[in-house]
């Protein structure tokens, strides 16, 4: 396993913090991580389960790198933790290339498991005009890249608060890399 330091995390009821700019820590509060009963009124699985109700849940964490942030605060977006719609932010973990089942320890007993991308959609330029093309790209060999984050699983429950260290447990090899969920 490799550890890191747990940045930040927001709760869906909590208002995301004030816009700030730069890349700094936000104090947010404490996030309680539930093994849910597939929590079917999250707005996230609402549309999916209206076109496959027999589709499993594969959305129910949205983990985003704060290296996002300053990434896109260079380009000029003024985006803070939480505006993103992202339950926890991480530092120094490199989200979008860990594999499909890796398994995020986060706190003293919260297990996420990695299930996907995460797709994004035209209500980002809601937001702010133009950050979906930053957060929807393609390289230079012309496949598309998602830099906004990774969803998961909750496969133990626990409370997570700003500062506590992730573990990464990666599945047995071979890795599959993530595609959208």
């Amino acid at each position: 396993m490799v550890r890191f330091r747990l940045l930040s995390k927001r709760r869906e009821d909590v208002a995301p913090t004030q816009a700030r700019g730069g890349c700094t820590d936000a104090d947010q509060p404490t996030l309680e991580l539930l093994r849910p009963q597939l929590q079917q009124s999250s707005a996230r699985i609402r549309a999916r389960v209206a076109a496959d109700p027999s589709q499993p849940n594969l959305r129910q964490v949205h983990l985003i790198h704060s290296e996002l942030f300053c990434e896109l605060s260079a380009k000029g977006f003024t985006v803070s933790y939480g505006q993103l719609g992202e339950n926890v932010t991480t530092r120094d973990v490199d989200l979008l290339g860990l594999p499909q089942g890796a398994r995020l320890h986060l706190g003293k007993s919260a297990i996420i498991q990695v299930t996907g991308l995460r797709n994004p959609c035209y209500q980002l330029d809601r937001f702010q005009t133009g950050l979906l093309e930053i957060l929807v790209m393609r390289d230079d060999q012309g496949r598309l890249i998602r830099k906004a984050g990774i969803m998961g699983i909750v496969l133990a429950g626990g409370e997570v608060r700003p500062g506590d260290l992730v573990d990464v447990e990666l599945p047995l090899p071979p890795y599959k890399p993530l595609d959208c969920v």
